[in-house]
């Protein structure tokens, strides 16, 4: 038990970034969550947090440790509601958020599916791009892309998510291929339009003296749009390059129709999130759903067949 108080600590902190704030979320002191801290790290042999007066950072090894933490606890939580349901079949309603274009694809066709396993559950599914307050809408679930900010709420990584530059094979053909992320200046790029949430660029690892480094560029073109989709439709026409995530252009790279390029250098993976206030005493539809999206995600072929 008290290996257990460890973990849920130090989730606690790492999420809420503060000490303070996690122990005043449990009613302790934080000399408490201190200790519970320091016995964790001394036990497993490794820094997960570099404390300051001022704030909390993950380390790397904290960082990876945190994502197995979390999946931990969730799957505590749901082996006990499994005992206390006394398997008692899931009701009630759930509403979900996902983004527009990802929840068109790959949400809304599982939403069906999963009813069907749960008749007695009712779903609203909100599709939209902005980031959705969980607590203050009244959403129980929110499926996530990219990387997760620091937050309260707990997250669970249902898949990963890599963007690529694609194009289509006629493009190629017609005017080359970029050897290295530099020689983007040289071709037709299609970027999303200022106004778009895509602030930094088009990210890429590129070798350096001492390694390989993260770099962020921003390629011109002759089209740029705010939608993601559009962005994708003017690819697939042979308008040019376009950056996009695996789970928008897998299948149409496996049927042939785009090319990725610059593999060699493709930025690390982020993720594909469910997102959800609290994992204790989380009610069985809800359970089940992250379980059956999870489900369908690990499948090799779900990517392509989308």
């Amino acid at each position: 038990m008290d290996k257990l108080k460890q973990l849920e600590s130090f989730v606690s902190v790492a999420m809420r970034g503060s000490l303070t704030a996690a122990a005043r979320a449990e009613g302790v002191a934080p000399a408490i969550m201190g200790r519970r801290l320091d016995a964790l790290e001394q036990r497993l042999g490794v820094k997960l947090l570099v404390r300051s007066t001022r704030r909390i950072v993950l380390t790397h090894e904290g960082s990876s440790f945190l994502e197995d933490c979390q999946r931990l606890l969730i799957d505590f939580a749901n082996a006990e509601a499994s005992v206390s349901a006394g398997g008692v079949k899931a009701s009630g309603h759930l509403r979900v958020t996902a983004p527009a274009g990802f929840g068109r694809r790959h949400v809304a066709p599982l939403v069906p599916r999963f009813r069907e396993l749960h008749n007695e559950v009712s779903i609203s599914l909100n599709l939209s791009d902005r980031v959705v307050d969980l607590a203050a809408e009244g959403f129980d679930c929110a499926v996530r892309v990219g990387d997760m900010p620091d937050s309260s709420l707990v997250s669970v990584r249902l898949a990963d998510n890599r963007r690529l530059c694609v194009a289509t094979p006629t493009y190629l053909r017609q005017h080359g291929t970029p050897a290295h992320p530099a020689d983007l200046s040289k071709f037709d790029c299609l970027t999303l339009s200022s106004d778009a949430s895509q602030t930094r660029g088009w990210s890429f690892m590129v070798p350096t003296g001492s390694g390989r480094e993260l770099i962020y560029l921003k390629p011109g073109g002759p089209l740029n749009c705010s939608d993601g989709q559009v962005l994708h439709d003017w690819c697939l026409a042979g308008y040019g390059i376009a950056w996009r995530s695996t789970w928008e252009v897998e299948a149409e790279i496996a049927a042939g129709l785009l090319v990725a390029v610059l593999e060699d250098f493709s930025a690390p993976a982020n993720g594909i999130y469910a997102v959800f206030a609290h994992a204790k005493h989380m009610p069985l539809r809800l359970r089940l759903w992250i379980d059956f999206l999870k489900h369908h995600y690990a499948q090799s072929g779900f990517w392509h067949a989308q």
